[in-house]
């Protein structure tokens, strides 16, 4: 199949939805090889499969395409309805070692934020189906998907969404977060809470590295890891939490001690109730020592000695304040 087809495909796939009628599903052989198609229900609060039977001798590239066009075409199932309402294009796609890289364009950002993440989980749950597909990529004009939170999101599969038995769902909640960043001269950490709308569909784990990664919301605190560190997997088994990140992470481009940067990462972590430990791997290997300090073997628990307070205001802000409040 041709780029031209690919993207002309891609595009009727997300161009043309809503129409009464419109792209009929085509008449399936119940034989050969069975692949789920995933559709949001009419409310856009779950996402919903029927079944599709291709010829098993079809390419990867052949696959794609066929999978493509049964997202096209409507539903069987009136109560659902094709993945999006609001037309945007995909300006290409290529599969690259097993993950489909997807590029959609400016009009992607559009969609409301409890629909994206529907889209995108019918989208992902349908294409990994694809024999050789492990994972799918998602950009925008060439830049890396965000979430509602502002955090990169990264290859998924079809585990990254979470199956909810049909029931409706709120794919975003608030959280708040006791985080820990660098104070002004980087040698001690600073408590900072963050409360935030995010995708439940990440856990509260990835959540806090991506805060990190990102940087402080205040003035007051600074940032401890490179901004251009790509969290490439967060896990949690028996309270222990284990941190995958590329080598961007050891090029370290702030003025801070390496204890600061492991316990802002360590700290920030165990806050959490499910989090004891934490492990810091590099590209999924420990056998680094991190600034010629600290073995990345190690487990790492809460160290609080390195806590400051917040800087404390001024006495003319505090006096502004006051005299606005009497206001």
């Amino acid at each position: 199949m041709s780029n031209r087809y690919k993207k002309s495909a891609l595009f009727c796939l997300f161009a043309l939805l809503f129409l009464a009628g419109g792209c009929g599903r085509r008449e399936q052989p119940e034989s050969g090889k069975a692949y789920q198609i995933y559709y949001l229900n009419r409310e856009e609060t779950s996402v919903s499969s029927e079944t599709i039977y291709l010829d098993e001798g079809l390419t990867q590239d052949e696959q794609i395409g066929a999978l493509l066009n049964a997202l096209q075409a409507a539903p069987e199932d009136v109560s659902l309805k094709a993945s999006s309402g609001t037309a945007f294009q995909i300006n290409s796609y290529r599969v690259d070692e097993g993950q489909l890289n997807i590029d959609v364009d400016e009009s992607y950002r559009r969609l409301p934020a409890t629909t994206e993440v529907l889209v995108r989980a019918s989208l992902v749950k349908t294409l990994v189906q694809t024999e050789g597909i492990n994972h799918v990529l998602m950009t925008v004009s060439g830049q890396s998907l965000t979430d509602n939170a502002g955090a990169a999101v990264g290859p998924m599969t079809a585990d990254t969404f979470m199956d909810n038995a049909g029931d409706a769902i709120n794919p975003y909640e608030m959280v708040t977060l006791t985080l820990y960043f660098a104070n002004e001269t980087g040698d001690r950490l600073v408590e900072t809470t963050r409360t935030l709308e995010y995708n439940s569909n990440i856990s509260v784990e990835r959540l806090v590295m991506d805060c990190l990664v990102k940087g402080p919301d205040t003035d007051q605190a600074f940032p401890t890891v490179n901004p251009a560190t790509k969290v490439l997997g967060v896990t949690v088994r028996d309270g222990i939490c284990y941190v995958n990140l590329d080598e961007t992470f050891l090029t370290q481009i702030y003025t801070v001690t390496p204890e600061v940067v492991i316990y802002s990462i360590t700290n920030s972590l165990v806050e959490l109730t499910s989090v004891n430990k934490v492990q810091i791997a590099i590209s999924g290997k420990t056998d680094v020592v991190f600034r010629e300090t600290f073995n990345l073997a190690n487990l790492y628990e809460r160290n609080l000695d390195l806590v400051g307070e917040l800087p404390a205001e001024t006495e003319t802000e505090a006096a502004t304040q006051t005299e606005e409040e009497t206001q």
